[in-house]
């Protein structure tokens, strides 16, 4: 049974997205601050993670219904849900990152706002942060959908 632990795998903590949230501002202060002229950051990046986000949570939503076996549902097959928790897996870790980098770049231009390029930056980064921290929610959420829950069925009759 030991071996078998080892192999299982486990939610998403808190400390990995944190460590990589951190890492990621560090790396977004470090750039901006060895840029002598930044450029303007493209503000694409918002609307794209906004709309994985709100994918992602859809799904969640969809997902959990058909892991709970609600009525008007097919039930969900073990290989689809598999994938699914790799998605929000990867999601979340990706969004920690993007989150701490943008949020490090908004940190580092803060102090010199009056420049209209900065002004941009600072925006845009924060924007993109926000948008990653949509995103992180989202993939948690879906992972969090993902899980079966405790099976109430195995209790004797007459035992609630």
């Amino acid at each position: 049974m030991p071996e078998e632990d080892e192999r299982r795998m486990r939610p998403t903590g808190w400390r990995v997205p944190a460590l990589l949230a951190v890492v990621g501002g560090l790396l977004g202060v470090l750039l901006t601050n060895s840029l002598s002229g930044l450029p303007p950051l493209p503000w694409s990046a918002i609307p794209t993670l906004v709309l994985l986000a709100l994918a992602e949570g859809y799904t969640a939503g969809r997902t959990r219904r058909r892991i709970r076996r609600e009525p008007g549902t097919e039930p969900i097959q073990p290989l689809s849900a598999a994938r699914l928790v790799a998605l929000a897996k990867a999601s979340a870790l990706f969004a920690s990152l993007a989150l701490g980098f943008f949020a490090g770049m908004a940190l580092s231009v803060s102090d010199t706002l009056v420049l209209p390029t900065h002004w941009s930056v600072f925006l845009t980064a924060l924007g993109t942060a926000l948008s990653a921290g949509l995103l992180l929610a989202a993939a948690l959420y879906l992972e969090y959908a993902c899980r079966i829950p405790d099976d109430e069925d195995d209790d004797p009759p007459g035992v609630s």
